[in-house]
């Protein structure tokens, strides 16, 4: 899929791993953190305008509202580029949100479409048959000045899903499980395509998930198939026509893998790498001190959903800290439509404005030393929350509430029985 998808966009009949190509671009992004290096790169370039007003986006979302001078600068460098070169794509607070849940969500990023993003994340896109990867800075000053953007075409990994999976166990257990078992590395610079008749009964939030930690096993990008719910999502929110790519029959893939969904547990990545995963079953005991519901991973509608669901009519430990953040200012609204933020209060929890936040050790919610955090975000590497005594547990929000009410690392069944 992948290749198919360079390929035409490089005007190519084909396209083989390996081979170097300059492709158009239908997007590119940025954000508050690396829209100021790109800016000054694009200055240096000489270049005047941006290539299309309309494909360039930048998103306020790390440290946005702003949490101190440096990141008031940033903002400020990003919003009067945005308005020197009339972006309509651009997203301050009031409408920002965490980028990689507000472009899909915007209908930003279509099937078929091939974008880049000044954030390693970008893979999330894959999840709708789009070609999206991080890149860097200057990558991204070359792509907003010129539309198009150089790439070694990455051979492919295949991952054949079958089942479906438990309740309780989500898109987050399922990339979890993967890169436990190939680790971080396991697929560097190659295309993690999923597919299968598994890929059914997983949700659009699911497959989003799963595209968007690609990047820990060392992908280059994630890509699922465009089927029924696919389309359904993208109709009445594309800004185009959606493109459907399929992988040939005999397609080449340097690996195969089978997953059988529906014998899959909640899984939990110990400290400090995201393969270091145990079910939960084989956690053990493991106190916390704070838990994290949000970011570009689990930050969408239905993943405060499945938090709520755990935390209704409860309250979480004492001495624990859980802070829930909605990815985008609508995922938000619909939670206090629902009740879902009333329940969060009433647990004990406080929500925050759509942001990254503690996820990059940002802000609303970085760790001291000795800490331990629970948290649906996608990293957890040696201070990366914070303090470098800190540690960091990866979970879905199922967990992760789960913990929350429990003082410690705990499975939903032990909650809800």
């Amino acid at each position: 899929m992948s290749q198919k998808i360079l390929a035409y966009h490089a005007g190519l009949n084909k396209v083989e791993a390996g081979q170097l190509v300059l492709c158009r671009l239908d997007r590119v992004l940025g954000n508050d953190i690396t829209s100021p290096v790109a800016i000054r790169e694009f200055r240096k370039m000489g270049a005047e305008k941006v290539f299309d007003k309309d494909k360039v986006t930048l998103v306020m979302d790390h440290f946005a509202p702003n949490k101190d001078i440096k990141a008031a600068v940033q903002c400020q460098t990003c919003r009067n580029f945005s308005h020197e070169q009339e972006l309509s794509g651009f997203f301050d607070v009031g409408t920002m949100g965490i980028e990689h849940a507000l472009l899909p969500e915007q209908g930003l990023a279509v099937s078929g479409d091939l974008i880049i993003g000044a954030d390693s994340h970008t893979c999330t896109y894959g999840a709708l048959g789009a070609f999206s990867t991080g890149v860097g800075s200057t990558d991204m000053a070359f792509g907003m000045a010129s539309g198009k953007a150089w790439f070694k075409v990455p051979s492919a990994i295949k991952f054949n899903l079958v089942g479906s999976l438990s309740r309780f166990v989500s898109g987050k257990d399922v990339i979890l499980h993967i890169i436990g078992t190939i680790g971080v590395d396991g697929a560097l610079y190659r295309s993690m395509e999923f597919c299968g008749e598994g890929v059914s009964s997983l949700s659009i939030e699911d497959r989003l998930t799963i595209c968007n930690m690609a990047i820990e096993a060392g992908a280059k990008n994630g890509i699922f198939p465009v089927d029924e719910t696919t389309l359904a999502f993208e109709k009445g929110r594309a800004k185009h026509e959606p493109r459907i790519f399929t992988a040939d029959e005999d397609a080449e893939y340097e690996a195969e893998y089978t997953i059988d969904l529906s014998a899959l547990k909640s899984t939990v990545a110990f400290p400090h790498l995201p393969e270091n995963t145990r079910t939960i079953d084989e956690v053990g005991e493991v106190k916390i001190d704070q838990v994290v519901i949000g970011s570009c991973t689990n930050g969408l509608y239905k993943d405060l959903e499945e938090a709520a669901e755990i935390l209704k009519g409860r309250k979480i430990a004492k001495n624990i800290r859980a802070i829930i953040i909605p990815a985008t200012p609508s995922i938000y609204l619909k939670c206090i439509e629902t009740g879902l933020i009333k329940t969060f209060i009433e647990a004990g929890c406080i929500v925050s404005t759509p942001t990254c936040g503690p996820c990059l050790g940002g802000y609303m919610g970085v760790l001291a030393a000795g800490e331990r955090c629970v948290s649906t975000t996608n990293r957890n590497f040696i201070g990366r929350m914070g303090d470098t005594k800190s540690e960091v547990y990866l979970a879905s929000p199922s967990v992760a509430a789960a913990s929350a009410v429990m003082g410690r690392i705990a499975g939903p069944e032990e909650v809800m029985k």
